[in-house]
């Protein structure tokens, strides 16, 4: 079975448009401007959903869906943050339960509306179910059962109010994979338009689907062998948190890296397939890192001795990923040598998305979370490959 590319982005901006939508509708409930943060799809194994949500305390609402679309959505809040949605609702501190209830309710139906109008069929909503939950158990009842499942994620932001939360759809694998199979290009493209993305004149491009999950293992995989790489040329002990692969529109990529100060490292891939990598650090974590590389205190921060220190760390762990795509892949996949960049983290990758937007509208991100012990260092992680060549070296895996 493949999977058409441009019906799935297609599918992810009918998610955005849904996620406005549910932010317009408890907006004029709360009397708070929401903003959509992130959307997203991914293929994603139920170990690497049971490792995303580990350690998270949740609080929402869970909804059954059939006709137009089966399968189940989620609104969840952080447990930490329930008083805050409680303090914007009317009544919402003395109904406790019922308010979250009907916001769940109020904010699904609006971030359903969109798919049900591109489908042109009803989608039916269970009741809304309230939970708290634990990790994984956040979501239905299955979820983490079967060799991937598809899973739609938007995170909304509250201006001005300390108050966030997300909202999970997870299609069921059959009906879904029809849609994303049995759409022609003509009606995928269509959506995406409809949706406010841009046909852009790009050729459809189909993936197996087997081999997104294979592909997402492989993500994990170069995580892995990327904190190996860190733990022997540091000597710090390195562990991954999570690594998936997401769909998402290439213009949505430099607002997920945020506004926040980055440094790091940034590569150009050659070979099969050819794109960029970026390794960024929050300014503190690559001070950090850097001194714990370096035989003594460096004169600055971030200085020309650090700068160094991150290249040499950028080139080690951008080896341990593609090393291993390459072997899995069966190709040649070298890189440039890495460009030190230190700057707002969209500036940093703007220019990567500038590049590829030019031959599609779509990309690949994996995101990856690596932690090294003793020293209070995180880096995040964004693989952007050429579409097409990821489709082909893909389409070669599942054959053999």
């Amino acid at each position: 079975m493949r999977v058409d590319v441009r019906a799935l982005g297609a599918c992810n901006r009918l998610a955005e448009r849904g996620a406005e939508r549910a932010a317009n509708a408890l907006g004029e409930l709360t009397g708070s401007d929401l903003a959509v943060e992130v959307t997203g799809a991914s293929v994603a194994t139920g170990e690497d959903l049971a490792e995303a949500f580990a350690g998270r305390e949740s609080i929402g609402v869970r909804v059954g869906l059939d006709g137009g679309l089966e399968g189940a959505a989620v609104l969840a809040f952080d447990a930490e943050q329930i008083d805050g949605l409680l303090s914007v609702l009317p009544g919402g501190a003395s109904m406790g339960r019922s308010a979250v209830t009907e916001v769940g309710n109020i904010a699904l139906g609006g971030f359903l509306d969109g798919w049900a109008n591109y489908l042109g069929r009803a989608i039916d909503m269970t009741p809304p179910r309230y939970f708290e939950a634990d990790g994984a158990a956040v979501l239905p009842d299955g979820a983490l059962a079967g060799d991937g499942v598809f899973l739609f994620e938007s995170r909304l932001d509250a201006t001005g109010t300390d108050l966030d939360f997300s909202i999970y759809m997870l299609p069921d694998s059959g009906p879904f994979r029809d849609l994303v199979v049995g759409k022609t290009a003509t009606a995928a493209t269509a959506g995406a338009e409809g949706a406010g993305g841009s046909a852009g004149g790009t050729t459809t491009t189909a993936v197996p689907y087997e081999s997104l999950s294979t592909f997402a293992s492989l993500a994990k995989r170069g995580s892995a062998n990327a904190a190996d790489n860190i733990g022997m040329m540091t000597g710090l002990e390195t562990t991954v948190d999570v690594s998936r692969l997401r769909f998402v529109p290439l213009a949505d990529v430099p607002s997920e890296v945020g506004t926040e100060p980055h440094a790091g490292t940034v590569f150009e891939l050659r070979g099969e397939p050819s794109g960029y990598l970026a390794i960024l650090f929050s300014e503190e974590s690559a001070a950090a890192i850097a001194e714990a590389m370096l035989p003594m205190e460096p004169d600055e921060p971030l200085g020309e001795m650090a700068e160094n220190a991150l290249c040499e760390l950028g080139n080690v762990m951008t080896s341990g990923f593609i090393d291993g795509w390459a072997n899995v892949l069966g190709t040649s996949i070298s890189h440039s040598p890495p460009e030190f960049v230190h700057d707002i983290g969209s500036a940093t990758v703007s220019p990567l998305v500038a590049s590829l937007s030019r031959r599609q509208d779509y990309g690949f991100v994996i995101d990856a979370a690596i932690r090294t012990e003793g020293v209070q260092a995180r880096c995040d992680v964004y693989a952007l490959p050429d579409e097409r060549e990821l489709a082909a070296v893909l389409e070669r895996l599942s054959e053999t």
